[in-house]
């Protein structure tokens, strides 16, 4: 059973079952209010999932890309849970699971012709007038999506051209789906692999920066 936790958007919860059956997933859309409700989240997507905290066995973590303090919060309470368990946190880019959605999707309503060899571009709002974008084709035999590119920042009136000479079409998401990320983790883990960094992918330094050493005063 494994809990996908993602806050690289807004906030997104999700129990899954390792075959793919979604047993929950709620979701708060506050680009900013990931500490105030994360920990909720997780108690209602565990209720409604109707499964106790002993009987999660992996815990995947969205690692972005994502600002710098909301993307923290999703990581760090996927590795508290986890730590609280003793179980494996599975780190996975959120941008895959959005990709995913898409390509179950396409699959399922055959929505787009010959979509395994349409490159297509997963875009969000890196916010600062900037978008976080990553290139993807097809799915592969292990039922994960082909990332063409690592994720990367552009500003936002340059996203058309940089699509556009990638030969991309251009998906917006305005969220992560938490059950898209679970199930991307079980397939990695599955197939035995490796598919998220894990480190979290800012894509941007922090606003944080040291102090300018005391100005030094002649006595």
């Amino acid at each position: 059973m494994i809990l996908g936790i993602d806050t690289s958007l807004g906030s997104a919860v999700a129990v899954v079952e390792p075959d793919g059956v979604i047993r929950s997933q709620v979701e708060s859309a506050d680009p900013r209010g990931h500490a105030e409700v994360i920990g909720t989240l997780i108690e209602r997507a565990l209720a409604e999932a109707s499964v106790s905290p002993s009987e999660i066995t992996h815990v995947a973590a969205g690692m972005g890309p994502g600002p710098f303090t909301g993307l923290r919060v999703g990581i760090a309470a996927a590795r508290a849970f986890a730590l609280g368990r003793g179980v494996p946190v599975v780190p996975v880019a959120s941008h895959d699971a959005v990709a995913l959605e898409l390509l179950i999707h396409d699959a399922l309503t055959g929505g787009y012709e010959d979509a395994d060899d349409e490159t297509f571009a997963v875009v969000t709002d890196a916010r600062r007038r900037e978008f976080a974008y990553t290139l993807y084709r097809g799915i592969d035999d292990d039922g994960l999506p082909v990332r063409v590119t690592e994720p990367a920042l552009t500003p936002r009136d340059d996203l058309d051209a940089v699509l556009t000479s990638a030969g991309a079409a251009r998906r917006d998401a305005d969220r992560i789906p938490a059950a898209m990320l679970a199930l991307a983790a079980a397939r990695a883990l599955a197939a035995g692999r490796s598919i998220g960094s894990a480190d979290a992918l800012y894509l941007r330094s922090p606003d944080v920066t040291l102090p300018h050493a005391p100005k030094r005063v002649n006595s």
